[in-house]
């Protein structure tokens, strides 16, 4: 007798989950992902980036997310700890004064470049920046806010010409967004619209007298205005937010 053989069943009940792309993204294009979610307020100080969530989330290997940790840790908006894993830096009080005084020996050195080498369309850029983070700000847009404020002065140091400097400032802003998470009060979530827009006005008018002085007041008020106490831990989906 010829043996009986059986079908299986068709599994239309199980979800075929698709296989991750291990290829989808790059490790800069993971590092920038979880750099934006830090520079706008989604990622706190002190979230732990566990691995394996981290591989699920961008369907990448255990060694690529590690490279990752990596690329952020040297722009200090991750620290590695033995045994423990990696966390979003956790800046202290002492941290966010040395920041805001780089902050203020740079950017007053990219505002006179600034005043020198920028074009006529880079300006109107600027102004249509300004704009949108005003209508964020004002729609209860939070994070949106946070992010155009942050990139007005990464603009503004591209515009300025020196890839160096840029790229400090890339990293004081991203840097700094943590600082206000933690230490600032609810009115300066993000810079005032004003103060970019005067700013822009007197880079347009070429006065590299002013310029400069607006630069700086505008960073040391931010300073003032932070609050310097222990900030309260929130929970957060790690999934959730770097999906988004």
């Amino acid at each position: 007798m010829k043996a009986v053989q059986r079908r299986r069943a068709p599994r239309n009940n199980v979800r075929q989950m698709p296989k991750p792309n291990m290829d989808a993204l790059g490790e800069r294009d993971i590092a920038d992902r979880i750099f934006a979610a830090v520079m706008e307020h989604r990622l706190p100080a002190g979230t732990k980036l566990a691995e394996n969530v981290l591989c699920e989330t961008f369907g990448a290997s255990r060694a690529r997310i590690r490279r990752v940790l990596l690329i952020l840790a040297e722009r200090e908006i991750v620290t590695l700890e033995s045994n423990r894993g990696a966390f979003v830096a956790r800046p202290t009080p002492q941290d966010a004064k040395h920041i805001f005084q780089a902050r203020c020996t740079i950017e007053p050195t990219i505002v006179r470049n600034a005043v020198q080498f920028i074009r006529d369309s880079q300006i109107r850029i600027l102004k249509s920046q300004v704009k949108q983070e005003s209508e964020a700000s004002h729609s209860g847009n939070r994070h949106e806010a946070i992010r155009l404020s942050g990139s007005f002065h990464v603009r503004l140091a591209e515009f300025a010409g020196n890839p160096v400097l840029q790229r400090f400032v890339e990293d004081l802003v991203a840097r700094s967004s943590l600082i206000i998470g933690l230490f600032g009060s609810p009115r300066i979530s993000f810079c005032s619209q004003d103060e970019h827009s005067g700013l822009i006005s007197a880079i347009e008018k070429r006065d590299a007298a002013t310029a400069p002085v607006l630069m700086l007041e505008h960073l040391n008020r931010i300073e003032r205005e932070l609050e310097l106490s222990v900030p309260v831990a929130r929970p957060i989906d790690l999934r959730e937010i770097l999906s988004t």
